[in-house]
């Protein structure tokens, strides 16, 4: 029986101890960590090279510490799509997660870094991009709920299709859903069907819809 291969991380984080750390990190999980850069520059030139199945990038790298990792990962989104690409930022930054989803919405994930001390969320929103899902961080989502709120593209939501359409855009399955809310299966999937009838989100969006309805909360 041929044993499956490791899934291959490039790591881009400029501090070396945290680098170092989520380098130790990953292989503990199960990755294999091909590369691990402190610049853009560097990650574009590493990903070029070695082909991985996943980036961990900081937002924030050299020379200017503003979004120079999210510059590279949108260059890495439109050169090389099959690589699934999970940024990290210190701060909850709507524009960010926006720009991030502005295009293909598969396999993309946006965690705060404290999220990476939770290790079991952390590796679980790493095999959801590799997957080609979405994973976005629960305080960016509770942001964007809390503005929507005040917006009228999700003015006709209910408070439960609100709870549902914040664990969807958390990457959550419906059995996920379920667990959260402590409810049927049956039950979110009505309501569901019922957030994408109200965002208008027709049925030949298929899978994507999800995603879509994620996309509301951004550009409310």
């Amino acid at each position: 029986m041929t044993a499956t291969a490791a899934p291959r991380v490039t790591v881009a984080e400029d501090s070396v101890l945290l680098r170092e750390g989520l380098c130790r990190l990953l292989a503990e999980a199960g990755f294999e960590v091909v590369a691990a850069v402190g610049d853009g520059e560097q990650l574009l030139q590493a990903v070029g090279a070695d082909q991985p199945d996943i980036v961990v990038a900081d937002v924030r790298m050299p020379p200017t510490h503003s979004d120079e990792g999210l510059r590279a990962a949108l260059v890495i989104r439109a050169r090389w799509p099959s690589v699934a690409v999970l940024v990290l930022s210190q701060y909850v930054e709507e524009r960010y997660a926006t720009d991030l989803l502005a295009g293909d919405t598969r396999g993309v994930g946006y965690l705060l870094k404290d999220r990476v001390a939770d290790v079991d969320t952390f590796v679980d929103a790493l095999h959801r991009v590799r997957e080609g899902g979405t994973a976005l961080d629960p305080e960016v989502v509770s942001q964007i709920l809390a503005r929507s709120r005040r917006s009228e593209p999700l003015a006709g939501l209910t408070p439960r299709e609100r709870d549902v359409l914040a664990l969807m855009a958390e990457g959550h399955s419906n059995a996920g859903i379920a667990d959260e809310l402590t409810v049927s299966e049956g039950a979110v999937e009505k309501h569901i069907s019922g957030i994408f009838g109200k965002l208008d989100l027709p049925a030949a969006d298929g899978g994507h819809r999800r995603v879509l309805a994620v996309l509301r909360y951004l550009e409310a």
